[in-house]
């Protein structure tokens, strides 16, 4: 990298941080810093363009983002121009050039290179202790600051009731414990415009650092935003074997978080799902194949990223091949560290290598990795200790094997793994003293922050523990823009803007393509595409409770003659009576679970009822796990979808009428009972 020769002035001047002209603000302010020019900030062009955000420094070491009266200015227009709001864009033309901004008072500055010819942007730093702004905040901010820091409990619901608007014990937490975030939920989240509003008042109650405001926008079956564009999920996006789509289904996301001001995803999932008896991941999965899993996991990180999103990959080191849920219980993984590097960890280091923001861990138990054992406070019995509370998990091998510079979150701290084994505060101090960063939804936010003040004042978990964690999560703020304005966009400047992106026609389209993509064809003896006259009854047999009613809603907008049993098991007589003469039988099955797709269990009678007790063809669309083939595997047509999302409903229906053209191939194995492959990872047919 090209080397910048700095007067002697400007370099005393950078070091002391004293304003280039003018005395100090009476306002407390005491520098304008480039966040870029800070050490621990990485930032990409995209398009060749970047954004420079100036932030203002105060004297108790306190930042915040300016945005008035300021002027920016680029030394050489012709290779870059540089907006009112530090915004830069290239020109193409190979050179250097200094981009400045200023207040009048206070200056700041960094340098550009292109170099076209060798495909090269460079951008070179501004040296000197003004720059080391996340050390001198640490430095300023008192133990329960930095603590807090750490801490991102949810306010899903208030005395009964969901928080769908901000009230003033809630604001008062935020204040008391100086909350480094919080998480929304589904309950939180109704529609654009109240969504905005409750996520500024979030960041209203923050005191300096700007909240982490997150949320599990996965797509797919985990989809938090009521009003929000309902993408389908990531098996989905396994199955279409796209990177643009997946890129595309990650950015559009993004943008909707972003316009409601929500600035960190908790996802994608990484997990890969080799176990088809996984009661907790399935379908959130893009499948069983590491290298699919990080590809289309790395193309879904940068489109978050591009929309300007913190992602998060989870549920580390893998939660794939479990068939316990850890909401509920304490999973094993039983497999070796070389195993593992090649299956399971393999997509989290990819993302790693490729500046994912945060990794969430497992409430799994990797034996081989750590065997370390404690007693439940549960049943008194002795039980292994999970990654998130495993020194060996956190800090031997995220931090030091994997080389991982970033954010550690656990995974929420009330589910059953950890609440009911460990206990609320015992599992966040070895949470912490294993390595993690920030404690996702403690249970009893007054309780665990004081457990951990003692815990620091005692000397149980060290200060320079704490700091390390703040550094990190700081960094990822100011990486992500988190920071709160001097004078920010106003509210109703915010609503307006997120009104308009929030299921937008644009990525209404992308949902639909995912949805299109994503349709697997698994079994057609020579059934479909259906072809039915006007005359010809078609059924839609199944339960609405399992979606049914929109897979006949959308049968319905492709033929009239159409009549639906609503029924989640095996038909009446008089049911039956009246499919018998049908000229198709479309039979919708959902299941989650091993037990849901048992050859015993209801619709997986139902199914086979249709096939031994009618002459009609039956075909059969797997609403959500791939797998319900196992149990009815003589049906005539077999197609998956892999969620309960319209979008879905419809891209199935239409490739039933040979209105949608096939691509989606298996992401996983389905299997026959007896354990022997039925169908292959990669099957998929096509007319």
């Amino acid at each position: 990298m090209k080397k910048i020769i700095i007067s002697l002035l400007a370099v005393i001047l950078t070091i002391t941080g004293i304003p280039l002209t003018g005395a100090k603000a009476a306002s407390g302010i005491t520098d304008l810093v480039i966040d870029l020019n800070v050490p621990q900030v990485s930032r990409d062009f995209q398009d060749n363009k970047i954004q420079l955000n100036p932030l203002y420094v105060y004297e108790d070491g306190h930042f915040m983002l300016a945005s008035e009266k300021l002027f920016w200015k680029s030394s050489n227009k012709n290779v870059a121009s540089v907006d009112k709001n530090g915004e830069v864009s290239l020109s193409g033309h190979n050179g250097n050039t200094f981009i400045t901004v200023s207040d009048g008072t206070y200056s700041d500055r960094i340098s550009i290179q292109y170099k076209g010819n060798q495909d090269e942007i460079l951008v070179e730093k501004e040296e000197g202790n003004r720059y080391d702004l996340i050390g001198n905040v640490i430095k300023h901010m008192t133990m329960e600051e930095k603590v807090g820091q750490m801490l991102m409990p949810d306010f899903r619901n208030w005395k009964g009731k969901n928080v769908t608007v901000m009230n003033d014990e809630i604001a008062q937490l935020v204040k008391d414990y100086h909350l480094g975030g919080v998480i929304l939920f589904r309950e939180n989240t109704v529609t654009a415009e109240q969504t905005t509003k409750l996520v500024h008042a979030y960041q209203e109650a923050s005191e300096k650092y700007g909240l982490l405001i997150s949320i599990d926008q996965e797509g797919g079956i985990v989809t938090r935003l009521q009003t929000g564009t309902d993408f389908p999920g990531n098996m989905a996006l396994g199955a279409a074997r796209s990177e643009e789509t997946a890129e595309k289904v990650g950015k559009a996301i993004g943008e909707e978080l972003h316009a409601l001001g929500i600035n960190m995803n908790f996802g994608p999932s990484l997990d890969i799902n080799n176990n088809p008896d996984n009661p907790v991941i399935g379908v959130r999965s893009f499948g069983e194949s590491p290298e699919l899993v990080a590809t289309l996991g790395n193309a879904y990180i940068k489109g978050l990223h591009e929309s300007g999103t913190a992602a998060t990959a989870k549920h580390f080191p893998g939660h794939g091949d479990t068939a316990v849920d850890s909401h509920v219980g304490l999973p094993e993984v039983p497999y070796d560290i070389d195993r593992l590097k090649k299956v399971e960890l393999y997509p989290f280091q990819q993302a790693m290598d490729a500046g994912i923001d945060a990794i969430m861990t497992a409430h799994v138990t990797f034996p081989k990795i750590d065997d370390t054992k404690t007693i439940s406070k549960k049943d008194g019995t002795e039980i292994a200790v999970p990654a998130t509370l495993s020194h060996k998990v956190l800090t031997g091998l995220i931090r030091k094997e994997m080389d991982f510079k970033g954010v550690i979150f656990t995974d929420a701290m009330n589910m059953g793994a950890i609440v009911d084994n460990f206990g609320p505060v015992d599992a966040a101090i070895r949470a912490v003293k294993a390595g993690t960063d920030i404690l996702l939804m403690p249970v009893g936010i007054e309780s665990v922050a004081n457990g951990l003040y003692q815990a620091v004042n005692s000397g149980e978990i060290s200060i320079n523990r704490v700091e390390a964690s703040v550094e990190r999560i700081l960094t990822l703020k100011l990486n992500r823009g988190i920071v709160k304005s001097e004078a920010g966009v106003s509210l109703e400047e915010k609503v307006s803007n997120a009104v308009k992106v929030v299921a937008s026609a644009d990525h209404k389209a992308i949902e639909k393509e995912a949805a299109a993509k994503s349709i697997t064809l698994v079994k057609n003896n020579s059934v479909l595409p259906l072809k039915a006259s006007a005359e010809d009854k078609i059924a839609v047999v199944g339960y609405s409770g399992y979606y049914v009613d929109s897979l006949a809603a959308e049968v319905k907008k492709h033929h009239d003659n159409v009549i639906y049993i609503n029924t989640s098991g095996p038909l009446t007589a008089a049911q039956l009576a009246q499919v018998k003469d049908a000229k198709a039988i479309i039979v919708g099955t959902y299941t989650s679970s091993v037990g849901g797709r048992a050859p015993n269990a209801s619709q997986m009678l139902m199914t086979n009822q249709l096939i031994d007790a009618t002459d009609a063809p039956v075909i059969a669309v797997g609403i959500r796990n791939p797998y319900d083939v196992m149990s009815y595997p003589n049906v005539d047509a077999y197609l998956v979808q892999y969620g309960f999302r319209l979008a879905s409903f419809e891209a199935s229906v239409n490739t039933i009428f040979g209105v949608n053209q096939l691509v989606g191939k298996l992401p996983v194995t389905i299997y026959n009972q007896d354990g022997s492959v039925l169908y292959g990872f990669g099957h998929g047919l096509g007319y």
